[in-house]
């Protein structure tokens, strides 16, 4: 593995109390509190950091993550094919990295069978965070299925404000974001900070092609869903997902027929 150039550990500018012992246990606080927030020096760092890691490998990339940032690095994941190869990189790395699903109770069933297989192969059990109401409550509440009239809330009620939830207790997170997955994710930098979540947003395969994410699967005998062999190639919640045609972008099956194409967590207004 070559030399990855990094510079000293970007202190969290932050308006809220430090916790450096926090440990995993810590994030399950039903309490939500302020973001914090980076200060121009680091914004500028993070930049520089980003910069340098251009050309890295994955696993270069995640190994800077985890000496700079571990114990407070997590990765949150929703078992597509990206998150499994970083998973297996992870295994290697630092494989106590905290590792979470965010589970609507709206996933495939293949989803919640992959974590099982995931856990058997590298170790690593990928903890499920969920909304503080189930399906059924948060359904009852508001006359029906949410995902049906306002799919933008539904991912935020039940995605984006458990990731707010739980990245309060951590530094820095990783995602398996790659340009090539769409015009909203071409300029994906290696390194940022995330505003929306407050602290340092990295995606070791942004630089990766599909292919390259598939080779290292079938060369390694990476576990994945089994939806992506009949036509799904990107997998949310079943309610909004459908399998593509060829030719489709990959992406193409997510909350099909409405202009809605991303959940919220890597939207570019952050």
């Amino acid at each position: 593995m070559s030399t990855v150039m990094t510079e000293e550990p970007p202190p969290l500018a932050t308006s809220l109390k430090e916790q450096r012992n926090c440990q995993p246990a810590a994030v399950r606080a039903k309490a939500t509190p302020g973001v914090r927030v980076a200060d121009d020096e680091l914004l500028e760092r993070l930049q520089r950091q980003s910069q340098m890691l251009e050309g890295a490998s994955p696993e270069e990339i995640l190994a800077w993550a985890v000496e700079t940032y571990y114990p407070r690095f997590t990765m949150a994941t929703g078992l597509g094919p990206e998150g499994c190869v970083i998973i297996s990189m992870l295994a290697k790395i630092e494989p106590r990295t905290y590792v979470f699903n965010l589970d609507t109770g709206y996933q495939f069933t293949e989803t919640l069978q992959l974590r099982d297989r995931i856990a058997e192969k590298y170790g690593m059990v990928i903890d499920l965070q969920r909304p503080e109401q189930s399906v059924a409550q948060y359904e009852a509440a508001n006359g029906g299925p949410v995902y049906k009239t306002d799919p933008d809330r539904c991912c935020f009620d039940r995605k984006v404000a458990v990731l707010h939830r739980v990245s309060a207790g951590f530094d820095a997170w990783a995602t398996g974001v790659r340009r090539d997955q769409s015009t909203t994710r071409a300029d994906t930098p290696i390194v940022r900070w995330d505003k929306k979540f407050g602290l340092v947003k990295i995606s070791p395969l942004a630089a990766w092609t599909k292919k390259d994410v598939w080779n290292r699967i079938l060369k390694e005998g990476v576990p994945y869903n089994p939806l992506h062999d009949q036509g799904y190639p990107s997998i949310g919640c079943w309610p909004c997902t459908r399998a593509v045609t060829p030719g489709e972008d990959e992406r193409a099956g997510r909350w099909s027929g409405i202009a809605k194409t991303e959940c919220g967590l890597h939207t570019a207004a952050e």
